[in-house]
């Protein structure tokens, strides 16, 4: 592997002359700027990045931590952040907090270590002391999707309040009264918030909220799977089931299979957090969607002006309600297929 002395010697320049082209100083000649990455490129020179972050005091780098990597939203997310950083010239280093704080704060601590720029993070509850420390250390900090209240933290997020009024709007209209929720963990921001929503709309169309039809779940399968059993032993089931993430919905819909119903015949389900999948499930299910793409690029955007000394903002993206038919719409009528094409009679030569 070549070496910057290889560099400077296949340039004819001093060692110091092809450090100063790296990095970008301007003292440097045109011509000696032009010959010096004409050997790096011959030679296929690359920096040391570590001992380039110990000369500038930057790494380049960003730290992401997410809620869980097996949920697709996060997975999406994930990737337009990866995406958008390496376009501003950053890297991504990824950890999986799998839902459990003290594995989110592992994965913080790890990635401090290694001299990040920024971090963005989906926090997994609201009560880590350390991301007061880092934040109030001066760390270049953005939390996305989730937050921390009282916390000085930009915040990169989706408004679900709206949607989830139209979904509640919609159930009534197609007849609904009883509906019921999986909630996420009362932890986290999403999870307390979409509850919330979800009562207060019910409460603009006079509709009860009871205990028995908010199931605690935790944003994974299992749990939806669980808290759907639960309401399906309920002396009165609720008619619909909304869960608060797709996760929780897919394990929503595998109790519901289990005990021999369909939707929306028996039941009807819908899900925050609309995914690829929901298009291929039978039926295929309403839900809320998030743009998910948009608020990975907001976020590293927000990190990197907090970087580069630029005042980051905080954004809110609308969040949106998807009309499928898990929840009993109408099946819009399928178009006739085209007459086959007409052929003339056979002329008899006879």
């Amino acid at each position: 592997m070549a070496s910057i002395k290889d560099v400077a010697a296949e340039a004819g320049v001093s060692v110091a002359t092809v450090s100063r082209v790296l990095n970008d100083h301007p003292s440097v000649s045109p011509a000696a700027r032009a010959t010096v990455l004409a050997a790096v490129e011959t030679l296929g020179y690359r920096p040391n990045a570590v001992a380039r972050s110990l000369r500038t005091d930057q790494t380049h780098t960003l730290g992401l931590v997410i809620s869980d990597v097996l949920n697709p939203y996060f997975t999406e997310l994930a990737r337009s952040v990866e995406e958008e950083a390496r376009a501003l010239g950053y890297s991504v280093i990824i950890g999986n907090a799998d839902e459990r704080p003290e594995l989110q704060d592992h994965h913080v601590r790890t990635l401090l270590d290694r001299r990040i720029d920024g971090l963005l993070v989906s926090p997994t509850d609201g009560s880590s002391p350390l991301m007061l420390d880092t934040a109030r250390a001066g760390t270049p900090m953005v939390f996305v999707d989730r937050w921390i209240p009282g916390m000085d933290v930009p915040v990169v997020r989706a408004d679900g309040r709206t949607a989830i009024h139209d979904l509640v709007t919609h159930l009534h209209t197609l007849g609904h009264r009883r509906l019921a929720i999986i909630a996420g963990p009362a932890a986290t921001t999403t999870g307390s918030e979409r509850v919330a929503a979800f009562r207060e709309a019910l409460q603009e169309y006079g509709l009860p909220l009871p205990d028995a039809y908010i199931g605690q779940g935790d944003f994974q399968a299992a749990s939806g799977r669980r808290v759907t059993e639960e309401f399906l032993d309920l002396p009165e089931p609720p008619e619909v089931v909304f869960a608060a993430d797709n996760l929780m919905a897919l394990g929503a819909l595998d109790a519901i299979r289990a005990r021999g119903m369909r939707v929306p015949d028996d039941i009807a389900l819908a899900a925050f957090d609309d995914i690829a999948w929901f298009v291929h499930t039978d039926p295929p299910i309403t839900a809320i969607a998030q743009p998910t793409p948009e608020l990975g690029r907001a976020a590293v955007r927000a990190l990197v002006d907090r970087i580069e000394g630029r005042p980051p903002q905080s954004v809110t993206l609308p969040a949106r309600l998807v009309v499928r038919s898990s929840c009993g719409e109408p099946v819009p009528p399928q178009p006739s297929p085209p007459p086959p094409p007409h052929s003339s009679p056979q002329r008899s030569n006879t």
